[in-house]
């Protein structure tokens, strides 16, 4: 099998082995992928690799009973077992929603939980690949002293796991008072370097890259095309749990964009390998408040225009200036895609009534659930379709978020604690009158 290797994403021909310290083409500046020996992949029947993923995911141990290791060939296939840093990530469960379904004419609703994961969001799924190889590279000789990441909260928790898990060292640049305390506090438990900087993620990502450009330090960002490696593995999975069909759309919140660059690569390489026979429609849903994408397709364009992203309840997409736009708009367009964007109600009320199915849906949960309630109301999403939303993070990170949802209820699925005497009596009567209506 030939070596694996970075290629340039635009097609120009530039490439470079995976032990090369670089981000973008230095012939064309386009962003990188990691290319695999395809050949000899498809040497291997889709029988062959549907057999090989069902052995493989009855196992307890790791690494080959973690999600993204279970499926190494099609991820890093140089690494052995030593090289390999995981902490169990993937196989996140698919929770029914068939209530919200049937309000919106939908067949089949399903959430694919990416925040049931040992750090809480899908962030996990690719930084196990990038720490892992970054232990390979050390160990060839790579000097390579720490790695870096900019982010909204959830990047940095899965890089300061995943480091302190491999031994090295780990430095996060935050945005001062913009992520949850919950996000704040996972880096500082599992012992990285937190810089948290008077600035909005934009400001700590053009930073963080002006810092990683000492090669010493590696960036861990969505750029660094490793990432989308073990992300790409989302897609896989998720046909595995439907026996190997696909939905007829996946619905998945958009902030820096890598999530849906890496679903498309996902379904490309499963479409390649004969292990489907077609693509799903994608959506990209964007808070309203931090939309750009959102505004180029409505505006009949995929130009990229920076926007100052506003403050928004979903807080991990709150960037108006996406690094992955370029991979995003390819996806979309084979994928016959749509970009749609959702209120601050909006993202609070979806958020919410998916709760009452046995979700605890996060912000940004909420914004992929707003958007295909749009999409599904308006006839772009057709009656009957078979629709799976990623669930990028679990609830339990925000709860300021659902707290201040049910405080007051004036909202329509609030569900305010009552406040009543200690008297048996009292509390007869609200029972009555509650379970009267169940």
């Amino acid at each position: 099998m030939r070596p694996s290797r970075f290629t340039c994403s635009v097609g120009c021909g530039g490439a470079w082995p995976l032990t090369e310290v670089i981000y973008r083409c230095s012939r064309c500046g386009g962003l990188l992928e990691v290319a695999h020996d395809l050949a000899s992949l498809g040497q291997v029947s889709a029988r062959e690799w549907k057999a090989r993923f069902a052995e493989r995911s009855a196992r307890a141990r790791l690494p080959e009973g973690s999600g993204i290791w279970g499926k190494r060939e099609w991820v890093m296939p140089h690494l052995e077992d030593g090289d390999i840093v995981s902490l169990g990530e993937g196989w996140n469960p698919l929770l029914p929603l068939p209530g919200m379904a049937q309000r919106l004419g939908l067949s089949r609703l399903e959430l694919k939980q990416c925040g049931v994961s040992p750090t809480g969001s899908f962030k996990d799924l690719g930084m196990t690949v990038l720490v892992s190889q970054v232990r390979w590279m050390r160990r060839q000789g790579v000097p390579l002293r720490a790695v870096a990441c900019a982010s909204t909260g959830d990047t940095s928790a899965a890089l300061a796991a995943y480091a302190a898990a491999a031994g090295i060292p780990s430095v996060v640049f935050l945005p001062q008072g913009r992520i949850s305390p919950a996000q704040l506090v996972q880096p500082l438990a599992n012992g990285s370097l937190v810089l948290s900087l008077d600035t909005d993620f934009d400001g700590c990502m053009r930073l963080v890259r002006e810092v990683t450009a000492d090669a010493g330090l590696y960036l861990a960002n969505s750029m660094n095309p490793l990432r989308l490696e073990g992300q790409k593995i989302l897609a896989v999975e998720l046909c595995q749990q439907w026996d190997w069909e696909v939905p007829d759309w996946v619905v998945i919140p958009g902030g820096n964009l890598g999530n849906a660059s890496a679903l498309g690569m996902g379904f490309e390489l499963l479409l390649r390998l004969g292990l489907i026979d077609r693509r799903p429609r994608i959506a990209v849903a964007q808070a309203e408040r931090a939309n750009p994408l959102a505004r180029a397709y409505r505006g009949g364009t995929w130009e990229k225009h920076a926007v100052v992203a506003g403050e928004t309840l979903a807080s991990a997409i709150q960037i108006g200036d996406p690094v992955s736009w370029p991979r995003a708009v390819r996806v979309l367009q084979a994928f016959n895609g749509v970009v749609d964007d959702a209120s601050e109600a909006e993202l609070s009320d979806a958020a919410a009534e998916a709760d009452r199915e046995g979700a605890f849906a996060c912000p940004h949960t909420g914004v992929a659930l707003a958007v295909t309630a749009r999409l599904a109301r308006s006839g772009v999403m057709g009656g009957g379709s078979r629709v799976v939303v990623i669930s990028t993070a679990h609830g339990l990170k925000f709860p300021a978020f659902k707290a201040g949802y049910h405080a007051t209820g004036g909202a329509p699925w609030a569900n305010p604690p009552q406040l009543l005497p200690a008297d048996a009596g009292a509390i007869k009567a609200v029972l009555d009158q509650r379970l009267a209506a169940a």
